[in-house]
């Protein structure tokens, strides 16, 4: 997944938008308790820890309701952001002791490169998990119609930045890029491992969640692009006053209420 227009500097934009998401997607009774957002440092490598818990209520499938317990519609999240390289496990645990809550995880890894999307087994998987793994290219300018869950109000296809002059992204943005050096640009490599043990359920949940990621994965980088002029000029120092302010303004909030669609996409 290719951003035009971001190099060094994405990992600014995406805090940015998270901080800026949080508060605005107010949902009511659903949504996320933000346990830990602290700084760390482990074997050498610095970064971000998060760890927060979804309530999901009405946010689950219809279908899938029937099959799972009540008290299961949580997940927990915890993300180490050790940018470039950042990853994101969820699972669904109550109590931590209920053995069918624990049988569903999902895995996000994410490598940032500085390339057009040509390098290959960037997560240095073995022979046998390779063979297994789907490649899925994802065009932000182009628009999927068909589907209800990455439609947002901005469009990579008719953006301008007023303090970049970057964009509109036409139909061949990718090869003008490519021919291009100079232009910055990001290629986010994102390998999603979804583990479910639901006896009956197990391949038609694994195919929605990868479907639900993409489509996610889709719309926050339209974002990524289309709101680049409200994040372009942030320092740290900005970013992290940003997170303070957002944290405030959500403990203000009923139990945090907040859209869950939009929170964990990294």
């Amino acid at each position: 997944m290719i951003s035009p227009g971001v190099e060094n500097t994405s990992n600014f934009a995406v805090i940015f938008l998270r901080a800026s998401v949080f508060p605005n997607e107010t949902s009511g009774k659903e949504g996320v308790e933000v346990l830990k957002n602290e700084p760390y440092e482990k074997d050498g490598k610095k970064g971000q820890y998060t760890h927060k818990i979804y309530h999901l209520g009405s946010r689950v499938p219809s279908w899938l309701l029937p099959i799972i317990p009540k008290g299961c519609l949580k997940l927990y999240e915890e993300a180490w952001n050790e940018y470039p390289y950042c990853k994101t496990g969820e699972c669904n645990m109550h109590q931590h002791t209920n053995e069918f809550l624990t049988s569903f995880v999902i895995t996000i890894e994410t490598w940032h490169k500085g390339d057009m999307g040509e390098a290959e087994n960037v997560h240095e998987q073995d022979a046998e998990k390779l063979k297994q793994t789907e490649v899925v290219y994802i065009d932000i300018a182009a628009e999927d119609k068909a589907s209800k869950s990455n439609k947002s109000d901005v469009s990579p296809s008719t953006f301008k930045s007023v303090k970049t002059g970057r964009g509109p992204l036409g139909p061949d943005w990718k090869a003008e890029l490519g021919n291009n050096p100079s232009y910055p640009h990001m290629c986010a490599y994102k390998l999603v491992t979804v583990e479910c043990k639901i006896l009956g359920a197990q391949s038609k949940i694994e195919s929605y969640i990868h479907k639900f990621e993409k489509d996610l994965f889709t719309k926050f980088h339209k974002q990524l692009f289309c709101w680049m002029d409200d994040w372009i000029e942030l320092s740290l120092d900005d970013i992290r006053r940003l997170e303070d302010d957002t944290k405030k303004e959500l403990e203000q909030l009923p139990m945090s209420a907040i859209d869950i669609t939009l929170c964990h996409f990294i």
